[in-house]
């Protein structure tokens, strides 16, 4: 017996396909998918960045663990000013929303949380900046009908059509996707997640 330890399987508090294809590109398939319950609703007076690390560390906290399991949670919003910008709910809101976004500079605020085999729950938030340029009726309208932007935070996916509206991005560009993979790195590692 050589005596090595079994690392700790990694559990994904989440259904979002999103996070794991970018997990995926750090080499890492969880070992199981759990879809946290929890109220998404923000709390009056909420800042965004008070907002994200709440839910994610909520959404980790929200899965059973078994002593042998890591487990990741993420939650991701898009804020202009102190205003949260959620999935919106239908094509108004989504219209409204990139009204909002139009020849604007906005925040992606990621918060992830890891609750590692030790049971501490460890939470980092994450700030990318991201302008568009400004939108026309006519692509706000193909982008509308598009269906891409619906259940996205702020309304948008920069990994698809929308890559093209944004001029400027200062920050983690996977954290605009849905998951910050080099503080996801780091707390994973420290939580004994092996990547090479």
């Amino acid at each position: 017996m050589s005596g090595a330890t079994i690392p700790p399987a990694l559990v994904l508090a989440s259904t979002s396909p999103r996070r794991r294809e970018l997990l995926a590109r750090i080499g890492l398939e969880p070992a199981r998918i759990a879809a946290p319950e929890i109220d998404e609703t923000p709390l009056k007076g909420e800042l965004p960045r008070d907002y994200v690390a709440r839910l994610a560390r909520a959404k980790a906290l929200a899965v059973e663990r078994a002593p042998e399991e890591v487990v990741l949670a993420g939650d991701t919003t898009v804020a202009v000013g102190r205003r949260i910008l959620e999935k919106p709910a239908d094509e108004a809101d989504l219209r409204r929303m990139l009204g909002l976004l139009s020849g604007r500079r906005h925040h992606v605020y990621s918060g992830i949380c890891v609750v590692g085999a030790d049971g501490k729950a460890r939470t980092r938030v994450v700030d990318t900046v991201v302008a568009f340029k400004v939108l026309g009726a006519i692509e706000i309208d193909s982008y509308v009908a598009s269906g891409e932007g619906m259940g996205k935070a702020g309304g948008y996916a920069i990994q698809g059509r929308a890559e093209t509206f944004v001029r400027f991005l200062s920050g983690s560009h996977s954290n605009v996707v849905g998951l910050p993979l080099f503080e996801a790195r780091t707390l994973l590692t420290g939580a004994g997640i092996p990547l090479g």
